[in-house]
């Protein structure tokens, strides 16, 4: 009886034992999460659906998870809200915190960050509002594009908000700034980066500990840049628009305002990649942190918005190609070779889990369970998200044995182990 108790003690250990802030793809921004005990397999009609809510609102941004509570960004109309859900899916709160983008893929696409007692956010026409987690109580709203005047291209904004010691990082671009700090607090502006002259890029910055130094990694249309986190000074910009010189002056102009994946960082190194046959870049900080030099370039891994995952020394993810047809392909970190390229269904986003990926395609809205290995794109397990319309774009989200799916107006939790357990509201 004893042992019996024991199994399930540890059982139950490792799915509450992985708390993680929650933020846009995961603790570390870099779509890797932290749960373990999951199933590595699925029945045919995929795992057990626990949860299904519709009204949401508009959206393809990711939902983030916090105790118990799943927040996540839709628009109505055109303005976007912040709704909080209880996994069994009853809604706390809907709450307006800014316009949304009025042109191109108006809908929603910046995922909150909740930090202590707070839930950031960023709307699609540059608003940034900090409200209160429990409650959707506005604690303060600044209309940073309008604010620090900024410039982004036809899509306007989808970056997620990053905390950083106190101070949320938004990326305005334009004349009078490229980055700059507001006061978690108070909203009141912290610091403001010089001005790169250029538009702000969809990426959602990354935080780098080096060389004793906190630094953002952040990239506008042209470039990518590490500013100082604790005074907003740059310590280097890389231009990244100049890196495929070949490509005609149609395809520049396009990667050049699409920029959207989150640099990946991992001992003094950045990856870079950018879709519409715009390649990956590995960049060699300097001992000092004040400087990036190019190692090795790569044409296959042209990810357009679905992300890569860094997995024992590979990167996964999937391509642009002619067309918007994608390939799966993995990629040596130290080298830049290709592993391998494979055809499945179309490109979308991928995260992963216990050495597996997620892959979750967005023409029809297949998710597969792949075995990340560098030998082969091979398909464990798969199935079809049954609910939402339009592109499958929102990526996935794993949160205490669940996976959470976000399609449009639709949001789905998915059973990922045998046993399923809520954390203290």
């Amino acid at each position: 009886m004893k042992s019996i108790i024991l199994s399930i003690t540890l059982v139950l250990f490792s799915c509450v034992a992985t708390a993680q802030e929650a933020q846009w793809r995961g603790e570390n921004r870099d779509g890797i999460f932290p749960d373990t005990g999951l199933l590595n397999y699925w029945p045919e009609e995929g795992p057990e659906l626990l949860t299904h809510v519709e009204g949401v609102g508009r959206g393809f941004s990711m939902p983030v998870a916090d105790r118990g509570i799943i927040f996540i960004t839709g628009t109505r109309d055109t303005t976007e809200y912040l709704s909080a859900y209880e996994l069994s899916g009853k809604i706390r709160y809907s709450v307006p915190y800014g316009p949304a983008w009025s042109s191109s893929y108006p809908d929603a696409r910046s995922a909150p960050a909740i930090t202590g007692n707070k839930a950031v956010v960023i709307s699609g026409g540059g608003t940034v509002a900090c409200m209160d987690k429990k409650t959707g109580s506005m604690y303060w709203s600044v209309d940073g594009f309008g604010k620090f005047e900024g410039r982004c291209g036809d899509y306007g904004i989808a970056e997620s908000p990053l905390v950083v010691d106190g101070r949320v990082i938004y990326t305005p671009g334009g004349e009078l700034t490229t980055v700059v700090a507001l006061d978690l607090n108070t909203g009141e502006t912290v610091w403001t980066s010089e001005s790169l002259e250029d538009s702000s890029a969809y990426v959602s910055p990354i935080l780098v500990e080096y060389a004793g130094r906190k630094m953002i990694v952040g990239m506008t249309s042209g470039y990518l840049f590490g500013v100082d986190a604790a005074n907003g000074s740059f310590l280097w910009t890389y231009n990244y628009y100049n890196d495929y010189p070949n490509l005609d002056s149609q395809l520049k102009h396009e990667f050049a305002v699409a920029n959207c994946v989150s640099p990946v960082y991992k001992d003094g190194r950045i990856y870079i990649t950018s879709g519409y046959d715009h390649g990956g870049v590995m960049l060699q900080l300097n001992p000092n942190g004040t400087g990036v030099s190019p190692l090795w370039k790569d044409p296959v891994l042209d990810c357009h918005h679905g992300g890569v995952v860094l997995v024992d020394g590979h990167l996964y993810g999937s391509n642009w190609m002619p067309g918007n047809k994608g390939e799966w392909c993995c990629i040596d970190w130290e080298t830049g070779q290709t592993n391998y390229v494979k055809k499945w269904e179309t490109k979308g986003s991928v995260v992963s889990a216990e050495n597996f990926l997620y892959c979750y395609e967005e023409r029809r809205g297949n998710l597969a369970l792949v075995k990340a290995t560098p030998l082969d794109f091979e398909i464990i397990s798969s199935f079809r998200i049954p609910y939402g319309t339009g592109p499958h774009w929102a990526h996935p989200a794993i949160y205490d044995g669940r996976l959470i799916i976000r399609h449009g107006e639709s949001l789905m939790i998915f059973n990922l182990s045998e046993i399923t357990t809520t954390r203290s509201q």
